[in-house]
């Protein structure tokens, strides 16, 4: 128990210094490539932080763990949205441009749709994972295109106090160790947390949909974190679609062109439409003024208490209705 306990603290540590630099790095490239940091969210964080779902899902899948696999990326997707977001726009309330509540937002609603659909017969298939793969890199093209295409972002920061950017050669770097730092933080986190649930008795979907998914959030949280504490509230909610998109497009959609995802209806019919209940409901908030509000990321911590109380104690839920 004092080994996972130690992993726990030593993974926090690394997360922390991770999500810090790994902001300090994605301004530095959006800066010289001339993108938004929107765009810079959307794809280098998003699909940095990421990296452990993939891992997880792929490793999940080929050793006949489909429900893990499956569990984790719901419960991520839904974690990013309640918890990280609602935690970010504790920290500082969330602005949105116009492209992310018109296109970037139902895009992921749309997204999320697709996976309950392709989810219902029980099985994804691998071509449904390849096709899932292609509409990504559609999708990455299109932002890369739109960003270019609309420099306002650029010629906003060009209006302020000029500041010499850091050389490329280095921000990419410090990109890569702290996605590395990012990476080995969640994963002790994990092996920590895993065994601490393990010792208490936690079953293995519940393992997959709370510690694990979670552990493989807190790449996420703190990226998000730390971009709302420098102000670059687009990069923090960016990170946040963009990492969800990625989530259901690659992370299922590799793992299951790989090997197809069997038992997509076991037992996750309440995963799914908690899913599609907050990327709904993240659509709803931004409306009200392309912002997410103290209040608003208040109520989504709530919901997402409520989803981790009634995955661990299910029939809490029969006893609310």
């Amino acid at each position: 128990m004092l080994t996972d306990i130690l992993f726990v603290l030593l993974g926090l540590a690394l997360l922390i210094a991770g999500g810090n630099y790994l902001v300090n790095g994605a301004v530095a490239v959006a800066e010289r490539a001339k993108l938004s940091h929107a765009v810079i969210g959307l794809t280098i964080v998003a699909f940095g932080t990421s990296a452990p779902e993939l891992l997880v899902s792929t490793t999940s899948v080929l050793q006949g763990s489909s429900g893990i696999a499956l569990g984790n990326v719901l419960g991520s997707n839904i974690a990013n949205i309640a918890l990280i977001l609602g935690v970010t726009a504790l920290i500082r309330p969330v602005s949105v441009k116009v492209n992310t509540l018109t296109v970037d937002v139902p895009f992921l609603l749309s997204c999320s749709a697709l996976l309950v659909v392709v989810a219902i017969p029980g099985t994804i298939f691998r071509w449904e994972g390849i096709l899932a793969v292609l509409i990504l890199i559609g999708f990455i093209i299109g932002q890369i295109k739109y960003s270019k295409n609309h420099p306002f972002e650029t010629e906003a920061r060009d209006a302020q106090p000029a500041r010499q950017p850091m050389n490329l050669g280095l921000a990419l770097l410090l990109i890569v160790l702290s996605l590395a730092a990012l990476a080995y933080g969640a994963d002790f986190i994990v092996d920590g947390a895993s065994g601490i649930a393990r010792r208490l008795g936690v079953s293995e979907r519940v393992i997959g949909l709370t510690v694990v998914a979670v552990g493989t959030s807190l790449p996420e949280l703190f990226a998000s974190a730390m971009a709302a504490c420098k102000g670059e509230t687009d990069m923090a909610i960016a990170n946040v679609i963009g990492s969800n998109i990625f989530n259901i497009l690659a992370v299922l959609g590799i793992t299951a062109a790989i090997s197809p995802v069997t038992g997509t209806m076991d037992g996750f019919y309440q995963d799914y439409v908690w899913l599609i209940l907050m990327t709904s409901a993240l659509w709803l908030f931004l409306r009200t003024g392309y912002r997410l509000t103290r209040m608003e990321g208040l109520t989504f911590t709530a919901f997402y208490i409520l989803y981790i109380l009634l995955t661990l104690f299910p029939d809490a839920a029969t006893f609310l209705i």
